[in-house]
């Protein structure tokens, strides 16, 4: 990885199914680090997909963040975050704890996502991943919404090189 981040930072990816969210996360920070809803809706439930179990999930991340921030602690977030409300609440969480808090955009393709999306045990619906095509955020609308700094992942994470956004005015 190129990029660091600061110790008890808050590190939001951002990306639609299948770009290479979990695969950084696992390759590049502990275990302990990174909070996953995918995990938390299969313990809720037995299955990661089943989005009626999200309610619970969001509250488990919730209570593990808040534990994690309070004591600085350096914490990823493993989820889609591509709804404005799911970023402002993470945002202010960090902001009463008073911790920094960055994004990780994963810009990549529909048909790269596609592609890793046939591999995966978990196949997303093509719809699903066609309508998160038009809620991935650009780095602007990030920083304006108030994280201190936007790093780019390459495509699907495999060499997890990251890179600070380039922004132009």
């Amino acid at each position: 990885m190129t990029t660091t981040f600061d110790p008890g930072s808050l590190i939001v990816l951002v990306g639609g199914s299948g770009a290479g969210k979990t695969t950084l996360a696992t390759r590049c920070w502990p275990a302990t680090w990174c909070l996953c809803l995918d995990d938390y809706r299969a313990m809720a439930t037995d299955d990661a997909s089943d989005q009626s179990a999200t309610p619970v999930a969001a509250e488990i991340q919730n209570l593990l963040l808040d534990a994690r921030l309070a004591r600085g602690l350096t914490t990823v977030i493993d989820s889609t975050a591509l709804l404005p409300h799911v970023r402002a609440g993470l945002l202010a969480r960090s902001r009463y704890w008073q911790r920094p808090c960055e994004a990780v955009l994963f810009d990549t393709s529909l048909e790269a996502r596609r592609r890793q999306n046939t591999g995966r045990a978990r196949v997303v619906p093509d719809q699903v991943l066609i309508s998160q095509e038009h809620l991935i955020p650009s780095a602007r609308q990030l920083l304006d919404e108030g994280f201190a700094r936007v790093t780019y992942a390459d495509g699907l994470g495999r060499k997890a090189i990251l890179a600070p956004a380039r922004i132009g005015n």
